[in-house]
Formats: C-alpha cells, structure tokens, sequence
C-alpha cells in the first residue's frame, strides 16, 4: 500500500486590524471523467428541516460542504489553515482600532453562475436576511454581533458591530455569510428543498430519491472569480447509507475518493493493508465529541447529576475500547491544539471515581441510582456512535450510582428533537465553525446557541466572551477563555469526551487529498485532479 501520512498543523493566526489583500486564480483543470467523493452524512428536506441547504439554515458538515462549493463568501480559510484571507472580497479589515468597523471591498466583476453582477447590496441582502429568518438551527448566532451593515457603492461593505469582535473575519468565512441572490432566495422565507445557486467554483445540480439528496452534481462554474484554484472540471458526492456501502464502492471503483465517516475498523484495515491502489491520508483534525443536557430537565436540573457523570466517565477508557489511536481524551471543550485550551473537566474532576460521585449526590440529596435515557444520532457521526454509548451506558451503570437508558434515532429525527428540548441527556460532534477556541465555546455558552440550550451564565455572556472577543492576538484572550472552561467544568451543561483525527481514503491517482479536508472538516473539492496511478 501507499500509505501517506500527513498531519497539517492546526494553526490559529493572530487577526491583526489592517487590510488584507488577496489576488484571484483563473484556476485550472484536471480534465477527464469527473471525480467521484463518497460520504456517509444524509441530507434530507422534512417537515422539521425543509431547506437542508439554505444558507440561513444549514449548521452541520455535511450540508456545510456542499455550500462551501457553490455559495461564496467575502472570506475563506486558507490551505494549511491560519487566518482567513478574501475569497469574494479582493480586500477586508478592520478600520479601526477598536475591532468593531469590518470593512470589504469585493473584487471587479464578480458575477453569479447565471449571470447577475454580484453587488455589496447583495452582500448586504444576504446577512440581514439570515438574522432576520432567525432560523431554528441557530446558524444566526455566528452573525449575532453585526448590528448594521452599510454599502458605498457596488463594491464596498462595512459592517458595524455591536461590540468588538476580533473573530468576525473568520465568521464572515462561513456559508451563513454566503452571497446569495435575491432572486433566488426571498428575503423573510427559507429556500425549500436541494435548489442551490451562488457564485462560487462550481455549480450544483441534486439528484434526489424521494425527501433525500442522494448525489451532488458539482460542474466548475466558468464565471467563478476568486482566491481558489479549480483543479477539476466536475465532482459528484455520493451519499452512501452507511460505511461499509462506502468502502465496498471504493473497493469496486465506483467512487474515487472516500471522506468521513469511516469506521474505525476500516481505517485500521487501510493502514495495514500492503499491495493495494487505495491510499490513506491521515488530516489533522478538530472534531470533538461531547454529551449536552436540557439543564431544565427534571432528571439532571440539580447539577450535582451532572457534575457525578463527569466524575464516572473514563475518557481513556472510552477512547481505547471504541476509537484506539484515532481520537484522545478530551477534558474540555476547546481542543488541545487551539490557543486557550484548558484542561479544566480534569483538573475539577481528577481520575473517575464512584466514591466522590457518589459524595457529590448525596452532598445534594439526590436519591440513587438516578434513572435518565442518553440519546444519540445512529447515522451522522459513524457507525462506532452507537458502541460509544454502550460504553458510557456501562460505564455510569457499573458505578451502581445510575440506571441509565440509551435511544438512537436517525439525524433528521434526532436534530429536531433535541432542538425542541425533548432529550434530557444527548450526544453530539462539533466541527468547528472556524479554528478558534471562540468556535467552541459561544455556540454552546452564548445567546442563540446551537443546541437551544436553557442554560445560561450571565458572567460568562455578559463579560468574558465579550472580552475573549476584544484580543486580536488570541493569546492576550487566554485568561478570559480559561475561566469560560473553568465555570463550564462546574456547571456541567455539557461534558466533553474526545477530539479526533481524520482520515481520507483515495485511489492512487487522485492527487490533492492532503487538502481535501482542512482541519474544520470543511471539504475543498477543487483541490482534487487526476495524476497517474501508481
């Protein structure tokens, strides 16, 4: 086997208040049959989720992916990561010194797939109208700092916000940011179904099978104006029901290329496997694991529940049975390898111990065992979900202290659910937004949050992410940051497990896969070609 090995650093640049300028690619070709992407994540329009792919509305992966092709936005993050450079724009910065005027100017002649200019009133049109949708994905939130967004001419936009904001420009690189035209996309009502249209690298037609997109069409788009190269002239992501149904088509030549979620039996099998034309890539990654709770729910209000399941639960344990060397133990929501990671669950909690959950429930009176269900999604995060929570199932009923259930359902099933409050306990992923610790803590701590969490800690909202917000130099947030995850670790209205790496599985005569996914999980196809085999 040719087994490549590539960990590109996941590295945090310092958002410095000047302009940026960024030129633009004709890009190129890689010519012949178009390059076929296999995945597992499920895209589906019902009546809960009927625009999977409006930009005021998508807030997961794998529907993030397919807007990251087709809808562009004033910024983007740059290969190997770092900070985020224009992509539509041709400049943008903060013009002050205070973080809180963001100003862009876009670059000449942009020019949606079917034809229209592309305009800052357009730019303008579509950030007002994902805050004015208020979408109950909460992907709104990411924008929840503009407060008015004004336009000179064709060309310039500036954005004032409400408070300082050093992070804003790698917000404005995600597809909640995404240009669209007002053509296509009513100002006060979501896009329904798998209709996507932008100005982006390519165009996308869906194949659909019922309520589902079961193909993306992906055609390079020839008035595409922008930072990337277009290595190819067409790409088709396949969604495949599950992991196996995935690997027997890269097996069979059916797809090219093979992304998340592969088990991790298949990524083992892939890295020891010699005499074969599949290549695997290992990326560096950013994806965490973590359990949420309605903090209103009877059965885990009191946080003495919560803080006891997070004495019991053995991360390293966890991860050995379930995951091997393909993911760590993680202690705190923000990963280890972004700036302003604490180790804060551990330091509060130390090694698992029966003996002081036990003191902690019944310091609070809380009578045992505590009877509660975990609930988890069979279908968007792997097939190893479903052991994971075995694990943790045993792990919290061995200590006698818990009698606990666990459900699965489907995405489309789960996500709703959990939105509307219906599961006390949860498990979810995080990719993040953006690689920076901010991306970790607001969209669970702050107003608007992804999980319409109830929990709410006023010192947390009210001063410290404001002052994490302040600090261009992100090692100057550090101490804000590091109290945010030390009040988490004892409030407990989530528990983080682990971070995870990620893999990618290709015949040998695709090139680029070393940056197909960014540390984001965000999926680049046009860096894919077609090489030689061999």
């Amino acid at each position: 086997m040719n087994r490549k090995t590539l960990v590109l650093p996941a590295v945090v640049g310092l958002l410095a208040p000047v302009l940026a300028a960024c030129g633009g690619s004709d890009g190129g070709s890689g010519g012949g049959d178009a390059i076929v992407v296999g995945t597992t994540d499920r895209f589906t329009a019902s009546e809960d989720a009927p625009a999977p792919l409006d930009p005021a509305f998508a807030y997961d992966v794998g529907t993030w992916n397919i807007l990251r092709q087709t809808t562009q936005t004033l910024m983007i993050q740059p290969r190997g990561d770092g900070e985020p450079v224009p992509e539509a724009a041709e400049k943008c910065g903060f013009t002050d010194t205070g973080n809180e005027r963001y100003a862009c100017t876009l670059r000449d002649g942009l020019k949606f797939a079917g034809g229209d200019a592309v305009t800052a009133e357009d730019v303008k049109y579509s950030i007002e109208r994902a805050l004015s949708i208020k979408a109950d994905s909460q992907v709104f939130g990411l924008l929840s700092t503009v407060d008015t967004v004004e336009t000179q001419g064709d060309r310039e936009v500036i954005f004032h916000l409400k408070t300082a904001d050093a992070t804003f420009p790698y917000k404005l690189s995600t597809p909640v940011a995404g240009i669209v035209n007002p053509d296509d996309y009513e100002k006060g009502k979501l896009r329904e179904g798998f209709a996507l249209d932008g100005s982006g690298p390519y165009t996308m037609k869906a194949e659909v099978d019922g309520d589902e997109m079961t193909k993306a069409v992906f055609t390079k788009n020839p008035d595409y104006k922008g930072s990337l190269t277009v290595n190819n002239d067409k790409v088709e992501v396949v969604s495949f029901e599950d992991a196996d149904a995935m690997g027997k088509a890269l097996d069979q030549g059916d797809i090219d290329v093979m992304t998340r979620a592969m088990t991790p039996d298949q990524i083992q099998k892939l890295s020891n496997a010699t005499d074969t034309d599949v290549d695997l890539v290992e990326v560096a990654g950013l994806e965490i694991r973590y359990l949420g709770f309605n903090t209103d729910a009877a059965t885990v209000k009191d946080k003495a529940v919560r803080q006891a399941m997070a004495q019991l639960i053995n991360r390293s344990e966890l991860v050995s049975a379930v995951y091997g060397s393909q993911a760590e133990p993680l202690y705190s929501m923000v990963p280890a390898s972004i700036t302003g990671h604490s180790n804060s669950f551990f330091n509060k909690y130390g090694d698992p111990s029966a003996n002081k959950a036990k003191g902690l429930l019944e310091d609070a009176g809380v009578d045992t065992p505590v009877k509660l269900t975990m609930h988890y999604t069979t279908d968007h995060y792997g097939a190893a979900t479903k052991q994971e929570f075995e694990q943790l199932q045993k792990q919290l009923n061995d200590s006698g202290l818990f009698d606990v259930d666990i459900q699965g359902a489907p995405w489309d099933k789960f996500r709703p659910a959990e939105l509307k409050g219906e599961y006390d306990v949860f498990g979810m992923g995080w990719f993040p937004d953006f690689p920076d610790a901010d991306s970790f803590i607001a969209p669970f701590l702050d107003k608007d949050n992804t999980l319409n969490s109830p929990y709410a800690n006023p010192q947390i909202r009210n001063t410290l992410i404001p002052e994490s917000r302040r600090e261009a130099d992100r090692l100057s947030a550090v101490d804000s940051l590091n109290e945010i995850q030390d009040i988490t670790a004892d409030d407990v209205p989530v528990i983080p497990l682990w971070q995870g790496k990620q893999y990618v599985a290709a015949r040998d005569d695709i090139t680029g896969t070393a940056y197909v996914l960014n540390s984001s999980s965000t999926l680049q196809v046009w860096e894919l070609g077609r090489g030689v085999s061999g």
